[in-house]
C-alpha cells in the first residue's frame, strides 16, 4: 500500500478532507514532495516553523546535544543544561516579574499549567476568557476556548468559566474579586489575527490589577517575534502576571511553557507537592531547540523585519476579492466573502507550490504566518501565487 493509503487507514483523521500532501524533505522556506516539487511555505506548521525548516545552527545544536542525552528524569528533579540555558535566556529576555520558567510539551499543557497555577495562587475558582478565542483541544484548554461549535459535543467541561466579548472594554465590569484569572490571546489567533485596541488591553491590565485577578495572556500563536515585536503584548505597554508560549518557541520541535514570578510559581510545590508535574516537559533535545531558535532570533532581531514584511503584503495583495487584511507583523488574514471562496483559492495555491490555510473561526479568511526568515522576493513570489489563484 502507498504511504497516503496508509495515512487514510492507520492515521487517525481531524477532518474529512485532510490536504494529504505528502512531503519527503524540507529546507529553509520550502518542503518537498517525493517527486521533488517545492511547495513555498507561508503558515510554518501554523506559526511553529520560525525560522524555517531544518535551520543550519538548529540541527547542528540538536546533534549535539544527541551526543550527550535525551530524556533523563521527570521535569525539575535534574539540573539540566539545556533547560538551565533555555529558562535563563527567556526571563533575561521578559520584564519583571516574569522570572520563572515551568517547560511543557505544548501549548494547551502550557495553558492547563497556567489556569492550574492561577487557581491555586488566588483561591479563587471563576476563570474569564474571550469568544472566539482558541487556547487548545484538552479539556481545560477547551473550556477557555471561546467557540461553541467545538466545545459543545465535550461537555461538562470546567466549571466557573465566563466568556466576555473580545475587545470590548465595558464588560471588564464582570471581572471581579471572585475571579482567579482573565486568559486572553494578546493577538486573537483562530479568530482571524484580531489585534485588540490598546485602550483595552490597558483596562484589561488595569481591571486585573484591581481585583486580584492574574491576567494570563496566550502567546503560543503570536510570541517569537511574529508581531513586529520579541512578545506580542510590547505592542500594548503592559506585562501579563502569566505569560503562555509554545509552537514557535520550539522551532519545530514540540515544547511549550508557562511563565510567572517565582513568588507565584512556588506555590506548586506544596499543599500539595508535585502541584503540578509531567515526564517530558523540557525534554533536552527540545529545550536545545528552543534555545538555539531563540538565540538566532535574539542575535538577527527578526521581529523587526516582521513590521517591514507586513508592509510587503498589504501592498501586494491588492484585489477586488480582498475585503480586508487584518492582523499585525507576520501573522494575517485575508478576508474574502466566504469559506466556500477562500478554499478554491488555498487549492489553487497548493496547486501552484504555496501552503496557505483557513482559520479555525474564520473559514473566509486566508492565513499568512510564514518563516520569520521569508525573504522580499519569496513574499513577492507568495503574492503573485495569491492573486493568479483568486483570477
Amino acid at each position: 500500500m502507498t504511504s497516503k493509503a496508509l495515512f487514510f487507514k492507520h492515521l487517525a483523521q481531524t477532518s474529512n478532507f485532510p490536504m494529504a500532501l505528502e512531503i519527503e524533505r524540507a529546507e529553509g522556506m520550502y518542503m518537498y514532495d517525493p517527486q521533488g516539487k517545492p511547495y513555498l511555505d507561508l503558515i510554518s506548521g501554523i506559526g511553529v516553523s520560525a525560522l524555517g525548516h531544518r535551520h543550519p545552527d538548529v540541527v547542528k545544536a540538536i546533534h549535539e546535544q544527541l551526543d550527550k542525552y535525551m530524556h533523563l528524569m521527570v521535569y525539575g528533579e535534574f539540573i539540566q543544561s539545556p533547560q538551565v540555558q533555555l529558562a535563563t535566556m527567556l526571563t533575561d529576555n521578559l520584564p519583571d516579574p516574569l522570572d520563572n520558567v515551568y517547560f511543557v510539551n505544548s501549548g494547551s499543557e502550557a495553558v492547563e499549567g497556567a489556569l492550574k497555577l492561577a487557581k491555586r495562587h488566588t483561591g479563587r475558582t471563576q476563570i474569564i476568557a474571550f469568544r472566539n478565542a482558541y487556547h487548545g483541544s484538552t479539556h481545560g484548554s477547551l473550556s477557555v476556548t471561546g467557540n461553541e461549535s467545538l466545545k459543545n459535543a465535550f461537555r461538562p467541561l470546567l466549571p466557573d468559566v465566563l466568556h466576555l466579548d473580545y475587545n470590548k472594554p465595558e464588560q471588564l465590569e464582570k471581572i471581579t474579586s471572585k475571579t482567579a484569572c482573565v486568559i486572553a490571546e494578546t493577538i486573537q489567533g483562530e479568530a482571524g489575527a484580531i489585534v485588540p485596541d490598546a485602550e483595552f488591553m490597558t483596562a484589561l491590565r488595569n481591571r486585573c490589577y484591581d481585583t486580584g485577578a492574574l491576567l494570563i495572556l496566550d502567546e503560543i500563536q503570536c510570541g517569537m517575534g511574529r508581531t513586529g515585536k520579541l512578545w506580542a503584548f510590547e505592542n500594548f505597554n503592559i506585562v501579563p502576571d502569566i505569560l503562555t508560549l509554545a509552537k514557535g518557541l520550539g522551532g519545530g520541535m514540540p515544547i511549550g511553557a508557562f511563565i510567572a514570578s517565582k513568588q507565584i510559581m512556588q506555590c506548586l510545590t506544596h499543599n500539595p507537592v508535585l502541584g503540578h508535574i509531567t515526564t517530558f516537559g523540557g525534554n533536552a533535545v527540545c529545550a536545545t531547540t528552543a534555545h538555539a531558535t531563540l538565540q538566532i532570533i535574539l542575535k538577527d532581531e527578526l521581529w523587526k523585519e516582521a513590521a517591514y514584511k507586513e508592509q510587503i503584503f498589504r501592498r501586494l495583495l491588492i484585489h477586488p476579492t480582498i475585503k480586508k487584511i487584518r492582523g499585525i507583523g507576520l501573522m494575517l488574514a485575508v478576508e474574502f466573502d466566504s469559506f466556500e471562496q477562500n478554499k478554491k483559492i488555498i487549492d489553487k495555491c497548493l496547486q501552484r507550490g504555496l501552503i496557505t490555510d483557513w482559520f479555525l473561526f474564520a473559514g473566509n479568511c486566508l492565513r499568512i504566518a510564514p518563516p520569520l526568515i521569508i525573504t522580499e522576493k519569496q513574499i513577492t513570489e507568495a503574492c503573485h501565487t495569491i492573486i493568479e489563484s483568486i483570477d
